[in-house]
């Protein structure tokens, strides 16, 4: 593992610990050129599908571009990165169990809304208007009424702020 800071080989590892997740192991290292202290993350590799975008090109599942894009609907909400983490792992799981070797990536962005829409309101309609395209604010309009007449815990006046 190289060091981030000077780039040489020589690193150790001073404390391991499993991750939050269960499912990943945390490693406090230390180079021995410079000795500066960076962490690193150990992950098991799973087969996820590839992304067939709208244009057509292929491209890896990443992860981080889930996580990033529901950390943007999420800023200055009520929800913690790690329920962030969950979701994003809860819809790699689905992904990984549909068995399907390519899916488009609607089908992953509806996954996100759904789980955004379970997490918090404000971050669903802030996704959606990004994802959908809306055109105009009718479709913005017609995205609130249905999750206001969804019934949803949150109160409407909620979905109307920020």
């Amino acid at each position: 593992m190289k060091c981030p800071r000077c780039d040489s080989q020589k690193t150790r590892v001073v404390d391991s610990r499993e991750g939050v997740d269960g499912r990943s192991v945390r490693r406090r290292r230390e180079c021995e050129t410079c000795g500066f202290r960076f962490t690193t993350f150990e992950r098991i590799e799973e087969i996820l599908p590839m992304v067939v975008k709208k244009g057509g090109q292929r491209e890896s599942f990443d992860r981080y571009k889930i996580l990033s894009g529901m950390k943007k609907a999420c800023e200055k909400r009520p929800v913690s990165v790690l329920d962030l983490e969950d979701a994003v792992r809860s819809i790699e799981t689905k992904l990984l169990d549909s068995g399907e070797k390519e899916l488009s990536s609607g089908v992953i962005g509806e996954l996100v809304i759904n789980v955004l829409r379970e997490l918090d309101q404000v971050a669903y309609v802030r996704f959606a208007s990004v994802y959908r395209e809306f055109s105009d604010i009718s479709e913005f309009v017609d995205t609130l009424r249905q999750l206001a007449s969804s019934g949803s815990s949150s109160s409407k006046s909620d979905v109307l702020k920020s």
